[in-house]
């Protein structure tokens, strides 16, 4: 029998959970242990690292060149981000901004955003930051208009002229104050300098004591993938207590500073109020990644990783993916990545099987020991930390127990077990939109989340529970038999790796299962095709085809049933579409929408006249 495997320690907060049976089925699953005190309102903790650690620094960004690349890093200590947070509260307190006129930001992570999102909380401003592929990417700018439409915002940070400024034209009327980082553009501006050259008066600080735990701290929008976004409210006790949630589940972040090098986008709730909150509420130091997982921008993330050790890493499991493959042959990634990290975190979308056993492998030949992979569940309506694991030996799936303070509703829908939430954490309600703030909360105040679960063990509850998928996203075949489709798509990805970048399943109505799958970049070194050649040549050249079969086989001879037997595979040459709604701002593949928008699509590769073909479409 071979020996468990060695972690390096990490303590885990939670570890028993507390159940209880209620009427119909319902069960009601919480943590044996209580929420501590947070702090009243995310301000605190900047001020109370200012007067503590006002030298340390809090976020940190490497300097872009004129040419487009990158220098040294420059750093703004916790002295100096609370010196700019009240000159920039004053200058927003002056123009009357309030959750009626909130402050809307177009901009990646960078320094300028950072500080302005300080200056808000300090002024009682709530903010909104904007995916910014909504003014980047999208050609219609849709969902950018959506925003500007329902938030009415009295101010508008763009990050760059030249890169927002299309969008600017397309959804502001010039009665919006527009602020700058960098540029000009035809219409009246200020530069985020001026913001910053404003002296404080007593009356910021009379406006900072006035707020408190129900004052609106900013707007998270939902990714609108079927319909149009919704505003998610985050007041200040949402994100304080979620903070204090995560110091509970997880010790390691009150133990020691926290170091993150982080890329996740600060529009979305894990990057904006799960990565950036962490390091403010804890005294810790963000050195903002301007890499990304993708080919273009993971030597980016990979040159910070070489240069900076973190003490805990997030990412998704793309980059997961994109780490592991480079930490292979790339000693000083492994080296100082390595070299102090206590946990691993991903979430986002599933993480397979075969990305974890090879980061455990390099793990285990570097420093003799596995890093723990932390993973949960939450969403942004829980600000977004809920549940979390509760022992080093993860599987691909589990999620573990509730934080403190969050008290899960276990509810028996379609044969599935769907998990809703209650706590200081969850969401009041969507901004501007009282009917799907009602049709969100049941009538326990329990917010349905649409997510299943599953009992890891069913004898032992404190191993906590597993994904389940979405129950939205399950379907009947014409048979009547249920297809669950988060777990067929785990195991499509596992069995697909390290080409598939996620899966879309078909067959609603049909008699038998489909799936259309987004390749990884990685698939042309399967093709051994030139760099230049076509996504559909490369798809449709012998060794892919070779492989999806092989991938099918495997399917076919591990499935228990129509239901779990994907009949036909198809591979996609065109990427999922921003403005359409088919992908999220880290990069997951959104079901119903591809669904809905590759319709024609689906109905010919479900034509049981034609034959079968791997061949793209």
């Amino acid at each position: 029998m071979s020996a468990s495997p060695r972690y390096r320690p990490l303590k885990f907060g939670v570890t028993r959970g507390l159940l209880r049976d209620g009427a119909d089925g319902v069960r009601y699953l919480q943590a044996d242990q209580e929420l501590q005190p947070y702090a009243h309102r995310m301000t605190d903790r900047l001020v109370h690292w200012a007067e503590v650690a006002p030298e340390r620094t809090f976020i940190a960004r490497r300097v872009r060149n004129p040419d487009g690349t990158t220098g040294d890093w420059r750093h703004i200590s916790y002295r100096e981000a609370l010196d700019s947070a009240r000159r920039i509260g004053q200058a927003l307190l002056e123009r009357n901004l309030s959750a009626e006129r909130p402050v809307l930001i177009l901009s990646e992570n960078d320094l300028e955003h950072a500080l302005l999102s300080l200056g808000c909380i300090y002024a009682g401003v709530p903010f909104c930051p904007a995916s910014p592929a909504y003014s980047t990417v999208s050609q219609d700018y849709d969902k950018l208009r959506h925003i500007v439409s329902l938030l009415t915002p009295g101010l508008v940070f763009a990050a760059d002229a030249r890169r927002y400024g299309k969008a600017i034209a397309a959804t502001l009327g010039r009665d919006v104050e527009v602020v700058l980082g960098t540029g000009s553009l035809e219409r009246p501006s200020t530069p985020f300098t001026e913001l910053l050259e404003t002296s404080p008066t007593p009356a910021l600080e009379a406006a900072m004591r006035s707020t408190g735990p129900g004052t609106i701290a900013k707007f998270l929008f939902t990714s609108g993938s079927t319909k149009a976004p919704k505003g998610v409210i985050n007041t200040h006790r949402m994100w304080c207590a979620n903070q204090q949630q995560m110091r509970q589940s997880m010790p390691v972040l009150a133990e020691e500073t926290p170091v993150l090098v982080d890329w996740l986008p600060w529009n979305h709730t894990f990057g904006g109020n799960h990565n950036f909150g962490l390091t403010l509420y804890n005294g810790g130091t963000l050195y903002i990644d301007d890499g990304k997982p993708t080919p273009a921008l993971i030597g980016e993330t990979l040159r910070n990783l070489r240069e900076i050790a973190p003490t805990v890493y997030f990412n998704v499991p793309t980059g997961f993916e994109a780490i592991a493959n480079a930490m292979k042959t790339d000693d000083v990634l492994r080296k100082t990545l390595l070299s102090r990290v206590r946990m691993f975190f991903y979430a986002g979308a599933s993480l397979a099987q075969p990305i974890w056993d090879a980061l455990h492998e390099v793990q285990e030949r570097e420093i003799g020991e596995r890093i723990v992979m932390g993973t949960g569940l939450g969403m942004t309506e829980s600000s977004p930390f809920a549940i979390f694991i509760t022992s080093p030996e993860v599987k691909s799936g589990y999620l573990g127990l509730p934080t403190p303070g969050v008290q899960l509703k276990l509810v028996p829908v379609d044969g599935k077990t769907e998990v809703r939430y209650s706590g200081p954490s969850i969401t009041p309600g969507y901004w501007r939109n009282e009917a799907a703030t009602r049709d969100s909360f049941d009538d326990e105040g329990f917010f349905c989340t649409g997510d299943a679960v599953q009992w890891i063990d069913e004898n032992d509850i404190h191993k906590g529970l597993k994904f389940d998928g979405r129950i939205a996203e399950d379907f009947k075949l014409a048979t009547g038999t249920f297809v669950s489709v988060g777990p067929l798509r785990a195991r499509i990805i596992a069995a697909g790796a390290p080409y598939v970048q996620d899966v879309v399943i078909t067959g609603l109505n049909r008699n038998e299962v489909g799936a259309l799958v987004f390749p990884t970049a990685d698939v042309r070194r399967l093709a051994g095709l030139g760099a230049d050649a076509p996504l559909r040549q490369v798809l449709e050249s012998a060794p892919v085809q070779a492989h999806f079969q092989q991938v099918l086989d495997e399917l076919a001879r591990s499935a228990t049933g129509s239901a779990t037997r994907v009949a036909r595979l198809h591979l996609l040459d065109q990427p999922p579409s921003i403005d359409l709604g088919e992908v999220t701002d880290k990069g997951s593949i959104n079901q119903r929408a591809v669904l809905k928008h590759r319709d024609a699509l689906v109905e010919a590769f479900h034509d049981e006249r034609q034959p079968f073909t791997l061949k793209p479409r």
